[in-house]
């Protein structure tokens, strides 16, 4: 239960942000978009090069997310969090044993909505994300989302924009961010920094599925003036799919496409 003590102070995520962690959705007793989760999960860790027990399987952590979920009475809707560390102590001491948490929560099912307030947002000032091999990763080193959101929180803000170190927008605090211009839909690509968000990549592999664009989902580069210019502006992340922005700085953004592409698209993922 998440009142019972399950880390040391020595825990190596604890102390270093040695560690990755999984944010899923729950539906209906199933896991949504679990390979690309546990793709995403496994890549991770052969990045950090964690030594990983023969037990820890795929089908193993699928059994215990969904149990859980279970018995805490929410695997109709959930949110579970499922975090991956090496072992406690020290940056040079032996212990290297992988070891997880997994908890849950239920959330409501206006996460199954696009919203009807569109979002405000604007660039957090005071961080620039690199772009290397360990910035794609879901880690838990995650301080400038958490300050980025902090930011959005003391000014009234419903999420933040993360630059990178080339002065562009990478990605959001919890979220990957898209826009819409003449009726093409654009993201960022992997190499600007983002994290390698599991909706953004079921976006861009269903790209041809998507009615009423052409040609397709592209990855362009993104500044500031250039997200002013955009038509319609949508950030996306596994537990509440595709959320529309209203707002960026003095620009107004409709949300025709965006309609469309819930309606059409992304509701399918729900089925």
């Amino acid at each position: 239960t998440s009142d019972e003590p399950v880390l040391l102070a020595s825990n190596r995520s604890y102390r270093y942000g040695d560690g990755l962690f999984e944010t899923i959705k729950v539906m209906n007793g199933k896991i949504l978009l679990a390979s690309y989760h546990f793709e995403r999960l496994f890549e991770g860790l052969s990045v950090l090069k964690f030594e990983i027990p023969e037990l820890f399987t795929v089908e193993k952590l699928q059994q215990e997310i969904l149990l859980i979920c279970k018995t805490n009475n929410c695997e109709n809707l959930a949110r579970v969090r499922l975090s991956v560390f090496r072992g406690n102590g020290g940056l040079y001491e032996d212990d290297k044993t992988l070891q997880y948490v997994i908890e849950c929560w239920p959330i409501d099912d206006a996460v199954n909505r696009l919203n009807e307030n569109g979002l405000v947002i604007d660039v957090y000032p005071d961080a620039r994300k690199s772009c290397d091999l360990f910035s794609n990763l879901k880690s838990a080193n995650y301080l400038p989302y958490v300050m980025a959101a902090l930011y959005a929180k003391e000014n009234k803000l419903n999420d933040c924009l993360v630059m990178n170190v080339h002065e562009r927008i990478c990605d959001a605090s919890i979220a990957n961010v898209f826009w819409i211009k003449n009726k093409t839909i654009y993201t960022p690509p992997l190499s600007e920094g983002c994290v390698a968000g599991v909706m953004r990549r079921w976006i861009l592999d269903c790209r041809l599925k998507i009615a009423g664009f052409d040609p397709q989902v592209k990855e362009s580069f993104l500044s500031t003036d250039e997200l002013l210019a955009a038509d319609e502006v949508f950030l996306t992340n596994a537990i509440q799919g595709i959320r529309w922005v209203k707002q960026f700085r003095d620009k107004i953004f409709i949300n025709i496409q965006i309609k469309k592409i819930y309606s059409r698209f992304i509701k399918t993922i729900l089925l």
